[in-house]
Parts: structure tokens; C-alpha cells; sequence
């Protein structure tokens, strides 16, 4: 399961969200069923950023979530998230089919 989560953040505050972001992954990697994360600021708009996460499974993401630490460093940040889908499945044969006749 892949997590992206996009932010909207002001460009002065570029150096301290960065280190927002990395604790959030921090908090994260702690986690059961992390598998890796990362964060990075868009290279047009230096107010827009993203925290890019993949789990185990969608189980693991949510438990993640729900954890005192992951909830205490995403608190500052996440105020910055903009309001949008952010679980995607990972699995390329979840979203291809051999067949390109075949509808989903």
C-alpha cells in the first residue's frame, strides 16, 4: 500500500517543515508494517511538499495512525495536508491486466 500526502506549506518555513516531515517519518518507521517513506518539496512550487510512505498492508497504515508518537509529530505538519485521497495500492497488477480487452 503506497501513501502520499501533499502539503501546502509557507516557503519561510521551508528548514523547520522539512524537520517536521522527518520526524513525522521517523514516527512512522517505528511502526509495524512500515516498509519505507520520504519527503520532498516540489521543485516549481516551493510551497508544496509531499510525504511519500508504503506499508504492508492498509491495516498497518491505519494502526500507524492511531499511535501516541506518530500522532504528537504529524500533529504540526499535517495541519498543512490539503484535503485529498492519499492511500493508492502499490501493486502494479492490481491496477494493469494482462488482457487490455478486459474492463475493471
Amino acid at each position: 500500500m503506497l501513501v502520499i500526502t501533499r502539503f501546502r506549506a509557507p516557503s519561510e518555513r521551508a528548514d523547520a517543515f522539512a524537520a517536521e516531515l522527518r520526524a513525522v517519518v521517523d514516527a512512522l518507521a517505528a511502526r509495524p508494517g512500515y516498509v519505507h517513506g520520504f519527503a520532498g518539496r516540489n521543485l516549481d512550487d516551493p510551497t508544496l511538499w509531499t510525504l511519500t510512505t508504503r506499508w504492508e498492508n492498509v491495516g498497518a497504515y491505519r494502526r500507524a495512525l492511531s499511535s501516541y508518537d506518530v500522532k504528537v509529530a504529524a500533529a504540526r505538519p499535517y495541519a498543512h495536508a490539503l484535503e485529498e485521497p492519499s492511500a493508492y495500492t502499490d501493486a502494479y497488477e492490481d491496477v494493469v491486466d494482462d488482457d487490455p480487452t478486459a474492463r475493471r
